[in-house]
C-alpha cells in the first residue's frame, strides 16, 4: 500500500499545530513535524516505500532558510499524483502575542532583533504562498478541543466537492479571519434581552421558537439563501474546494447560532456542509 492521502500543515507560530498535529496522528495520519520544504518529495516517497496509507506533514518558518522555494516542492509532490490537502492555522496578531507572553517562549523569528508583533508581521509575509492555497482555521478563540474537532471534520471531506462552512461568531470577540463572507445579524430582534432566553443559545427550542416567530428573521434568512444559492454555483466554476460564510451577532449565542443550524439544514441535502459555532464550548 502507498501513501494515498497527504495533508501539509502550516501556520503562524502559537496558533494550534502541535494540537492539529496529535489530532491528525490520533486520526492514524503518520505525522512530520518541522520538515524542510525540498524533502517534501523524498519523504513522502519513503513513506510509499513503508506502506503508509496517510502522512500528515507540517512546514513552517523554522525552516525560513529553504521556504522560499516552497511552491516548487509543491509542485513536485502534485506531479506525484497524490490527493494532497493544506491547511493553514492563523490567529490574530493580540492572540498570538498573549500566547507567547504566557508561555515565556521566544517567537522563531525573533532574533533579538524584532519584537513578537514585528515578528508575526513577517512571518504572515513569508507563510502567504501557502496561506493563499490553503484551507484556513482562525484559532483565535478556540479551545484544544475545538481545534481537534475542526481538524476531524476537514480530514473527513471528499476533497472532489465544493464545501460549504458555516460559522456562527460574536462581533465582540472579533471577526473570523478565515471567512468568504460575513453576514452581520445584529439588527436583527435578540433573545438576550429576555432572562429566560439569556443562558440558552440558538440550538435551544426556545430560543428557536422566539426567532421564528420575528418576521424579520425569515426575511434575513431567505436574502442570505437566495444570495447564495445565486453565487456559489460561480465558485464551482472556479473550481473552489471551500467557501467560509460567517454569521456574527454580537455575542455568538443567539442569532447567529439560529441563522447559522438553519443555513446548514438548508444546504446540507445539496452540498458538503460543515456548521461551527466559534463561541460555543458547551459539551467539550
Amino acid at each position: 500500500m502507498s501513501v494515498q492521502s497527504v495533508l501539509l500543515l502550516s501556520g503562524l507560530s502559537g496558533s494550534g499545530k502541535s494540537v492539529a498535529l496529535r489530532a491528525l496522528e490520533d486520526l492514524g495520519y503518520f505525522c512530520v513535524d518541522n520538515l524542510p520544504s525540498p524533502l517534501l518529495p523524498q519523504t513522502v516517497a519513503l513513506l510509499d516505500e513503508d506502506g503508509y496509507p496517510k502522512a500528515a506533514i507540517a512546514i513552517d518558518v523554522r525552516s525560513a532558510h529553504n521556504f522560499s522555494a516552497f511552491p516548487e516542492h509543491l509542485q513536485a509532490l502534485q506531479a506525484m499524483r497524490k490527493d494532497v490537502r493544506l491547511l493553514f492555522l492563523e490567529s490574530s496578531t493580540e492572540t498570538l502575542v498573549k500566547r507567547f507572553s504566557e508561555t515565556r517562549r521566544s517567537h522563531p523569528l525573533a532574533a533579538g532583533h524584532l519584537t513578537v508583533s514585528e515578528a508575526i508581521m513577517l512571518e504572515r509575509e513569508m507563510l502567504e504562498y501557502f496561506a493563499n492555497s490553503a484551507h484556513r482555521f482562525d484559532t483565535t478563540g478556540l479551545s484544544a478541543n475545538q481545534l481537534r474537532s475542526w481538524v476531524r471534520d476537514f480530514v473527513g471531506l471528499d476533497k472532489s466537492r465544493l464545501t460549504l462552512i458555516f460559522e456562527s461568531f460574536g462581533f465582540k470577540h472579533g471577526l473570523p479571519l478565515d471567512a468568504d463572507f460575513v453576514f452581520d445579524v445584529r439588527c436583527l430582534p435578540n433573545p438576550h434581552y429576555d432572562p429566560v432566553l439569556r443562558p440558552l443559545t440558538g440550538k435551544d427550542r426556545l430560543v428557536i421558537d422566539f426567532l421564528q416567530r420575528q418576521e424579520s428573521v425569515g426575511k434575513y434568512l431567505t436574502h442570505i439563501i437566495g444570495f447564495l444559492e445565486r453565487w456559489i454555483p460561480e465558485f464551482d466554476r472556479d473550481q473552489r474546494s471551500y467557501v467560509t460564510v460567517a454569521i456574527g451577532c454580537t455575542g455568538g449565542q443567539h442569532r447567529s447560532v439560529y441563522l447559522t443550524e438553519q443555513l446548514g439544514r438548508h444546504f446540507a441535502p445539496n452540498r458538503q456542509v460543515l456548521v461551527r459555532h466559534r463561541e460555543q464550548y458547551a459539551g467539550l
